[in-house]
C-alpha cells in the first residue's frame, strides 16, 4: 500500500479580483474628480497610479503564493524581496518622470499611497472574513468514521 503525501492547501488569490474591482471603481471616480478639479493630467496620474498599484499587488500575491506552494518558510523572504524590488521600481519610475511632464508626479505619488491603503484594506477584510485553519478541522458529527480497535469491532457481550 502506497502512502500519499499530505495535501498542501492551495494559496487563495481571490482577493486580487476584489482589489482590482475596488481599485477600478475608486480610480474611475477619483480620475473624474481630479480631471474636473485639477486638469486632465491629474486624471491620467490617478489612472496610472491605479494601474501601478494593482500590478504591484498582483505581482506580490502571485510571488508569495508561488513561494508558499513550495514551502511556507519561503513566503516571508518572497514578500520582503518583492517589496524591496517594487520600492526600487516605484522610486525609479517617479524619478524618471520630468517635473513639468505630461504626468503630475505629486498626483501620481498621492494616488499610489491612497491605492496602497485601499488594497491593504481589501486584504485585511479578506483575511478577517475567511475561515483560515491552522489544523484540519474535524469531520462534522455523524460523518466521522472511527476505525475498529486492534481486536476487531466492538461487540455487546
Amino acid at each position: 500500500m502506497t502512502r500519499r503525501p499530505p495535501e498542501r492547501p492551495g494559496w487563495d488569490l481571490s482577493f486580487l479580483r476584489v482589489g482590482a474591482l475596488a481599485t477600478a471603481v475608486v480610480a474611475t471616480v477619483a480620475a473624474l474628480v481630479a480631471g474636473l478639479v485639477g486638469g486632465w493630467t491629474d486624471a491620467v496620474g490617478v489612472l496610472v497610479a491605479a494601474a501601478v498599484v494593482t500590478s504591484f499587488f498582483v505581482v506580490s500575491g502571485v510571488v508569495i503564493a508561488w513561494a508558499g506552494r513550495i514551502h511556507d518558510t519561503f513566503t516571508l523572504p518572497a514578500a520582503l524581496g518583492t517589496f524591496f524590488v517594487k520600492a526600487l521600481v516605484l522610486f525609479a519610475v517617479l524619478n524618471a518622470l520630468p517635473e513639468d511632464g505630461w504626468l503630475d508626479r505629486l498626483t501620481l505619488a498621492w494616488s499610489v499611497i491612497v491605492g496602497a491603503l485601499l488594497w491593504s484594506g481589501v486584504q485585511l477584510r479578506w483575511v478577517w472574513t475567511r475561515p483560515l485553519y491552522y489544523v484540519t478541522p474535524p469531520a462534522p458529527p455523524g460523518q466521522a468514521t472511527v476505525p475498529p480497535g486492534p481486536d476487531g469491532p466492538a461487540t455487546r457481550g
